[in-house]
């Protein structure tokens, strides 16, 4: 997967409450949860992103609270992927489960401008950005194939139809 898209850049310490806060949990309809996404930080967060855009961030991205309701309200206001200095274990969890790509790569976290175009292959961990090319972690295999099917419960089903409906 190559994505091609604007950076929206934040800091350090971004928790899911500051993605959707707790008053804002009626719904699971990302489209619902990417209307509220981000406004403690950006009050006019969702009105300026564009399908695909690329969120950079600092450390411990996703900390506080396990709600899986962050990944959806970032998936419903247009954010295609995550890349911070860090990730909260319970964030990158509940992204994966969800389909959501994260990459780890302090170097472009440190490069990326707020608004400037970015290119990330998701499957080789390049991102390019600022005239320069950085490599991130990579997932492993099984956790890059969680994400290209479209989290965990897609990709189950895919290995029990491949299967023949009988445990992989």
């Amino acid at each position: 997967m190559i994505i091609q898209a604007t950076i929206r850049k934040f800091g350090d310490d971004i928790d899911t409450d500051v993605i959707i806060p707790a008053r804002h949990l009626t719904s699971r309809d990302p489209a619902v949860l990417g209307r509220t996404c981000m406004q403690a930080l950006d009050p006019n967060f969702a009105e300026r992103i564009n399908k695909g855009d690329v969120m950079v961030a600092g450390r411990n991205f996703g900390c506080g609270s396990s709600r899986e309701h962050a990944v959806l309200a970032l998936r419903g206001a247009g954010i295609s992927c995550v890349i911070a200095r860090g990730f909260a274990r319970i964030f990158f969890r509940n992204a994966i489960n969800q389909g959501m790509p994260l990459l780890t790569c302090p170097e472009a976290v440190d490069a990326a401008q707020d608004g400037a175009p970015i290119t990330v292959d998701v499957a080789n961990g390049v991102i390019e950005t600022a005239g320069a090319r950085f490599t991130a972690q990579k997932l492993p295999d099984f956790l890059r194939g969680v994400v290209a099917t479209g989290g965990l419960l897609p990709y189950v089903r895919q290995r029990l139809g491949a299967a023949g409906g009988r445990r992989p």
